[in-house]
């Protein structure tokens, strides 16, 4: 990849972090690995060809075109920490990503203003799962453990949010973040 291809990817990265929160690819990594999925059957659920979620993933494309596809995006994302917490058994998952895949999607919007699966303040569960999705797209969970332990000492708390967030199970940091609400 010569220097222009590596600053494209880079641009495109950089829009993905801003409209998605993190880079593409390793939000759809981590769908992958929490739904069990390969990546031919996660472009299947997405609606995607296989080429396209791979020019998603690799930077060689920035933008989803498609708002079905976002909201499918969405709605694996909301699975993958059911799964991941133990709320949804592999099972249920499976027949859940079928739903998914066949959901048409439409206004990104409700008639209300509200996102469908947002409506009313975030839930708990879903402001954790932005916070290790931020954390853990900056840094693998080795490199925040590290860290952690750099912090440790001087920073306990800070230690402590950082092993809870960056390399914890959701249950426990939904755990954490009800015990530090004033």
């Amino acid at each position: 990849m010569d220097a222009a291809q590596q600053e494209a990817t880079a641009r495109a990265r950089d829009l993905q972090r801003s409209w998605y929160g993190e880079p593409l690819g390793a939000l759809f990594r981590r769908l992958i690995d929490d739904l069990g999925l390969n990546q031919a059957r996660l472009a299947a659920v997405l609606g995607l060809s296989a080429p396209m979620l791979s020019q998603l993933m690799s930077g060689q494309r920035a933008k989803i075109g498609n708002p079905a596809v976002v909201q499918r995006v969405q709605a694996l994302q909301e699975l993958s920490g059911l799964v991941a917490d133990g709320s949804v058994s592999a099972g249920e998952a499976t027949d859940r990503m079928e739903e998914i895949k066949k959901s048409q999607g439409g206004s990104v919007l409700s008639n209300n203003g509200q996102t469908p699966s947002t409506t009313g303040a975030p839930t708990v569960r879903r402001v954790v799962r932005e916070i290790q999705s931020l954390l853990r797209s900056v840094s693998a969970a080795g490199d925040i453990i590290d860290a952690a332990d750099t912090l440790a000492p001087t920073h306990p708390e800070l230690a402590e949010f950082l092993r809870v967030y960056g390399a914890g199970r959701t249950a426990e940091a939904v755990s954490h973040y009800e015990a530090h609400q004033s």
